[in-house]
């Protein structure tokens, strides 16, 4: 038997980077990309690389390109973490797992590093295969924090939960990251969320340099941790952006979003300063030229707002002059609300 499974790319409408300090945020995956991983019973366990995984290049100009876009680590470490955390899981659960053997493999057309979410669906996708191939039930909270803990925890990447939580739900996403009830349940208050198929939205991302999520929540969690008061009460301001957003969305007040959105990046440029690269302060400045609202999908390289339908192509047009792709995304709705926590 041969297992495919696919995970999708997340994007934050609103409320990042608060959901690693228990705030609030919406979001949603999209399938316009995708990674998949396959799964096959096998002699031994073996996990086989992918394109990004190889070591050979033409000369030092390819590895240096490569490495640009792409960064230094391709997708096995993420494949034996994963393993070894379900693995782990389960014995500490006392899940019986059959002894039987796999081979394992991945492909992913995500552009990478690029606060997409490419690693944790990556990750999504493989426990999903497992979970398969053992014919076990992992509760959807759970699981959304066992793929966290992933690169969390076993190899020590700074991220949030919210990446996960929609990319297992596979449908847009509010979620409170309330503090009290992460510490009484081990998990947020989830609720499905209603995003209309007429929402002008874009998503644009950067194809010239990968960044990496690690860096910014690295710098903002050792700002958190020691109580700088403006990183508070930032996070408390990003919570209540994403409850407004939420009650436009319920009301069908669409004309209020797009300033909301603005708010979340400038605050987080007043807040992050420096960590917020000069090409990524020019990508939202371009898309805000032409009349779009703009942020970011997640911790930098690409960006979700809302656009203008008179101005979308001239904007695509200026962004692609920068080496910046633009797409309108096709949002997952599965239309069901298994699985969620009952309040």
């Amino acid at each position: 038997m041969i297992i495919r499974e696919k995970a999708y790319p997340r994007a934050a409408l609103i409320g990042n980077p608060s959901d690693g300090y228990y705030g609030k945020t919406i979001a949603f995956v999209f399938r316009n990309y995708s990674a998949e991983v396959t799964l096959y019973e096998s002699p031994t366990l073996e996990i086989l690389p992918s394109m990004l995984d190889y070591n050979t290049y033409e000369n030092m100009a390819d590895l240096t390109s490569s490495i640009t876009k792409f960064g230094y680590y391709g997708g096995i470490r993420l494949l034996k973490a994963c393993v070894k955390t379900f693995y782990t899981y389960c014995t500490n659960e006392h899940i019986k797992l059959s002894d039987d053997n796999f081979t394992l493999r991945y492909q992913s057309d995500i552009p990478n590093r690029l606060g997409m979410a490419g690693s944790s669906a990556i990750i999504t996708a493989t426990m999903r295969a497992m979970i398969r191939f053992f014919q076990i039930e992992i509760p959807k909270p759970v699981l959304a924090n066992l793929v966290l803990s992933v690169e969390l925890d076993e190899l020590g990447i700074k991220a949030g939960l919210q990446d996960r939580v929609a990319q297992v739900y596979e449908t847009p996403v509010y979620m409170d990251f309330n503090k009290e009830h992460m510490e009484k349940f081990g998990y947020g208050i989830y609720e499905p969320i209603e995003i209309p198929d007429d929402l002008p939205l874009f998503i644009a991302y950067r194809t010239d340099l990968a960044e990496g999520s690690e860096i910014l929540h690295s710098r903002l969690a050792l700002d958190y941790e020691a109580g700088v008061p403006e990183v508070h009460a930032a996070v408390r301001e990003w919570a209540e952006l994403t409850d407004k957003v939420r009650d436009a969305l319920a009301s069908h007040r669409y004309d209020l979003l797009p300033t909301l959105l603005d708010r979340n990046f400038d605050l987080r440029c007043e807040v992050c300063g420096s960590s917020v690269s000069e090409k990524n302060r020019r990508m939202v400045r371009i898309a805000r030229q032409f009349g779009a609202s703009a942020k970011f999908t997640g911790s930098g390289g690409a960006i979700i707002g809302i656009y203008r339908d008179d101005t979308f192509d001239d904007m695509k047009r200026e962004l692609k002059e920068y080496d910046v792709e633009v797409i309108k995304p096709e949002i997952v709705r599965h239309g069901s609300e298994t699985g969620f926590p009952q309040l």
